[in-house]
Protein backbone atom coordinates (compact mmCIF):
# COMPACT_ATOMS: atom_id res chain seq x y z
CA UNK A 1 0.00 0.00 0.00
CA UNK A 2 1.33 3.41 -0.91
CA UNK A 3 1.10 6.04 1.84
CA UNK A 4 1.71 9.72 1.17
CA UNK A 5 1.52 13.10 2.84
CA UNK A 6 1.28 16.50 1.17
CA UNK A 7 1.69 19.96 2.68
CA UNK A 8 0.67 22.97 0.59
CA UNK A 9 1.72 26.28 2.10
CA UNK A 10 1.53 29.92 1.06
CA UNK A 11 0.97 33.25 2.75
CA UNK A 12 -2.79 32.85 2.23
CA UNK A 13 -3.36 29.13 2.85
CA UNK A 14 -2.01 26.08 4.64
CA UNK A 15 -3.22 22.56 3.99
CA UNK A 16 -2.05 19.08 5.06
CA UNK A 17 -3.35 15.90 3.44
CA UNK A 18 -2.51 12.23 3.93
CA UNK A 19 -3.38 9.19 1.84
CA UNK A 20 -3.19 5.44 2.44
CA UNK A 21 -3.97 3.57 -0.75
CA UNK A 22 -7.15 5.19 -2.07
CA UNK A 23 -8.25 6.67 1.27
CA UNK A 24 -7.38 10.37 1.60
CA UNK A 25 -7.92 12.73 4.54
CA UNK A 26 -7.19 16.33 5.39
CA UNK A 27 -5.58 17.17 8.73
CA UNK A 28 -5.95 20.38 10.66
CA UNK A 29 -2.40 21.66 10.91
CA UNK A 30 -2.13 25.36 11.60
CA UNK A 31 0.33 27.56 9.72
CA UNK A 32 3.19 29.23 11.55
CA UNK A 33 2.36 32.67 12.90
CA UNK A 34 4.50 34.05 10.06
CA UNK A 35 2.16 32.32 7.60
CA UNK A 36 4.93 30.25 6.00
CA UNK A 37 5.16 26.56 6.85
CA UNK A 38 3.49 24.42 9.51
CA UNK A 39 3.24 25.38 13.17
CA UNK A 40 4.04 21.74 13.97
CA UNK A 41 7.56 20.74 12.98
CA UNK A 42 8.76 17.59 11.25
CA UNK A 43 10.38 16.21 14.39
CA UNK A 44 7.06 16.47 16.22
CA UNK A 45 5.33 14.71 13.34
CA UNK A 46 8.03 12.02 13.32
CA UNK A 47 7.44 11.35 17.02
CA UNK A 48 3.68 11.37 16.37
CA UNK A 49 4.23 8.81 13.59
CA UNK A 50 6.11 6.52 15.99
CA UNK A 51 3.52 6.89 18.74
CA UNK A 52 0.59 6.45 16.35
CA UNK A 53 2.11 3.42 14.64
CA UNK A 54 2.82 1.65 17.92
CA UNK A 55 -0.58 2.50 19.43
CA UNK A 56 -2.46 1.24 16.37
CA UNK A 57 -0.29 -1.86 16.21
CA UNK A 58 -0.89 -2.57 19.91
CA UNK A 59 -4.60 -2.84 19.23
CA UNK A 60 -4.00 -4.94 16.10
CA UNK A 61 -1.66 -7.36 17.86
CA UNK A 62 -3.85 -7.54 20.98
CA UNK A 63 -6.79 -8.54 18.80
CA UNK A 64 -4.68 -11.16 17.02
CA UNK A 65 -3.49 -12.58 20.35
CA UNK A 66 -6.93 -12.17 21.98
CA UNK A 67 -5.61 -9.88 24.72
CA UNK A 68 -8.18 -7.39 26.02
CA UNK A 69 -7.10 -3.72 25.98
CA UNK A 70 -9.20 -0.98 27.53
CA UNK A 71 -6.79 1.82 26.67
CA UNK A 72 -3.23 2.72 25.73
CA UNK A 73 -0.90 5.69 25.91
CA UNK A 74 2.26 5.85 23.81
CA UNK A 75 4.88 8.59 24.10
CA UNK A 76 7.80 8.88 21.66
CA UNK A 77 10.71 11.26 22.21
CA UNK A 78 13.98 12.15 20.49
CA UNK A 79 16.78 14.68 20.69
CA UNK A 80 17.40 16.89 17.65
CA UNK A 81 20.90 18.34 18.22
CA UNK A 82 20.93 20.97 15.46
CA UNK A 83 20.02 22.08 11.95
CA UNK A 84 20.61 19.30 9.44
CA UNK A 85 21.55 16.73 12.09
CA UNK A 86 19.73 13.43 12.48
CA UNK A 87 17.72 12.72 15.61
CA UNK A 88 19.41 10.89 18.43
CA UNK A 89 18.18 9.04 21.49
CA UNK A 90 14.90 8.02 19.85
CA UNK A 91 12.84 6.11 22.39
CA UNK A 92 9.25 5.37 23.26
CA UNK A 93 7.16 3.96 26.05
CA UNK A 94 3.68 2.52 26.20
CA UNK A 95 1.22 2.12 29.04
CA UNK A 96 -1.59 -0.34 28.41
CA UNK A 97 -4.75 -0.66 30.49
CA UNK A 98 -5.81 -4.29 30.44
CA UNK A 99 -7.10 -7.07 32.65
CA UNK A 100 -4.32 -9.31 31.26
CA UNK A 101 -1.37 -10.25 33.46
CA UNK A 102 1.83 -8.20 33.49
CA UNK A 103 3.63 -11.10 31.80
CA UNK A 104 1.09 -11.24 28.96
CA UNK A 105 1.26 -7.46 28.49
CA UNK A 106 5.06 -7.52 28.44
CA UNK A 107 4.91 -10.13 25.67
CA UNK A 108 2.36 -8.00 23.77
CA UNK A 109 4.66 -4.96 24.02
CA UNK A 110 7.66 -6.97 22.72
CA UNK A 111 5.73 -8.57 19.86
CA UNK A 112 4.26 -5.21 18.84
CA UNK A 113 7.71 -3.63 18.91
CA UNK A 114 8.94 -6.33 16.53
CA UNK A 115 6.25 -5.62 13.90
CA UNK A 116 5.76 -1.82 14.19
CA UNK A 117 6.32 -0.71 10.60
CA UNK A 118 7.42 2.90 11.20
CA UNK A 119 9.87 1.77 13.88
CA UNK A 120 11.27 -0.93 11.60
CA UNK A 121 11.65 1.60 8.77
CA UNK A 122 13.79 3.85 10.96
CA UNK A 123 15.75 0.89 12.32
CA UNK A 124 16.54 -0.25 8.77
CA UNK A 125 17.91 3.18 7.81
CA UNK A 126 16.00 3.31 4.53
CA UNK A 127 17.36 5.97 2.10
CA UNK A 128 15.26 9.07 1.48
CA UNK A 129 15.53 10.49 -2.03
CA UNK A 130 14.73 13.98 -3.31
CA UNK A 131 12.97 13.60 -6.67
CA UNK A 132 13.33 16.53 -9.06
CA UNK A 133 10.22 17.77 -10.84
Amino acid sequence: MEISATVTSSASAHEAKVRSGTTAQSLVVPAKASGHGSAINGGEFLMLALATCYCNDLYREAERLRIPIEGAQVEATAEFPGVGLAATNIRYRAIVQSSASAEVLAQLLRETDAVAEVHNTLRAGIPVELVSQ
